[in-house]
């Protein structure tokens, strides 16, 4: 049998991800499934399930995290996971063989050569990623964090300050090329959406060279696709899902953001924005600033208020496809022992 290769995107959330994970979608060979955010999500937890070396407590983790993606607001489709066949899989006792396991499943399932794990958020894993023996291809997609800044505080998820979200994106932006310089570079690609989106034929050509796969024409009908569609449906911040691709969606800042919010990103995150070969707006400012204890406490403030507000005007029919993943990630951080314990036959 042939191996199944991992691949994991990553960068900074409202980076286009969802768009790039779809197109990859359409390659026969890949994979490409919504995230549930497995370690991210996971990783604080691990405490509360105690040794997993004991069985019951394996047990017990690989139940939870296959019943999150049994919650997931978009279906995976086509896989019934078995608890047990799960755990006999995992080569050791831990969450990172418990998520290998699980995406080599939904890629056998689809009769793939690999898996996509979108959770970017997983660039900060990178090292545990690595010793696991995981080793995927990373594929580094990145977009100007100014307007990455006006998507996040449109949304749902994620920091609203702009002060927060530049520390957010500069930490993120860090760690990806950190990680780009510890790696063999035959594993590494850096995307960034501008390029993605004006000019998707050659840099889905560059994806596929990554890769070593054939370029499918058909990575352009990604909006045709049933995981696009129910995708699109499972909230706002996905709704461009069921369109073909907007290729003018840059430079959002300069209308929606304000002076003084730009100033701020663009103080907090200079370096890395010409770096990345973006302009910035006022670069003679003498950058960067630093922001008194008090200063720092207002924006601190002002971005929970903003957090809370966000969810308070979410569409209560939205919540409800990721309310019930909610409802029981909230229940698991809340209980002090181990999640329900199980009896397990023949384990």
């Amino acid at each position: 049998m042939n191996k199944i290769q991992p691949i994991q995107i990553i960068g900074t959330q409202r980076s286009g991800s969802n768009l790039l994970r779809v197109m990859l979608n359409q390659f026969p060979e890949i994979s490409a499934p919504h995230p549930p955010h497995i370690l991210q999500r996971f990783i604080p937890l691990l405490p509360n399930y105690g040794d997993l070396e004991i069985q019951e407590n394996m047990y017990n983790l690989v139940n939870d995290v296959c019943r999150l993606i049994e919650l997931n607001p978009v279906s995976w489709t086509g896989l019934v996971l078995d608890r047990q066949v799960v755990l006999r899989r995992c080569k050791a006792n831990s969450l990172f063989e418990i998520f290998r396991v699980i995406y080599y499943l939904k890629a056998t399932n689809d009769a793939s050569k690999f898996w996509v794990c979108k959770s970017m958020d997983n660039v900060h894993f990178s090292d545990e990623l690595e010793a696991s023996g995981i080793k995927p291809f990373y594929i580094y997609l990145y977009r100007d964090g100014r307007d990455v800044a006006c998507s996040f505080k449109e949304a749902v998820v994620g920091e609203k300050h702009i002060y927060n979200i530049a520390n957010q994106w500069k930490n993120d932006q860090d760690a990806c090329l950190e990680l780009k310089n510890k790696i063999d570079k035959k594993r590494f690609l850096a995307v960034k959406y501008e390029d993605l989106t004006s000019s998707s034929v050659s840099e889905m050509k560059r994806v596929s060279e990554f890769l070593n796969l054939s370029f499918e024409p058909t990575v352009l009908d990604f909006y045709k696709s049933e995981e696009s569609k129910n995708t699109a449906l499972a909230g706002q911040m996905w709704k461009n899902l069921s369109k073909p691709i907007l290729k003018n969606n840059t430079n959002k800042y300069k209308t929606q953001l304000s002076v003084e919010e730009v100033q701020i990103f663009e103080n907090q995150a200079s370096t890395n924005l010409t770096s990345l070969g973006y302009q910035l707006d006022y670069q003679d400012n003498h950058l960067p600033q630093l922001y008194c204890e008090d200063t720092i406490k207002r924006f601190d403030e002002e971005n929970n208020l903003l957090k809370a507000k966000a969810k308070q005007n979410t569409d209560p029919q939205k919540q409800q496809f990721s309310k019930g993943q909610d409802s029981f990630m909230n229940e698991l951080k809340n209980s002090i022992q181990p999640a329900t314990v199980l009896q397990v036959a023949g384990v």
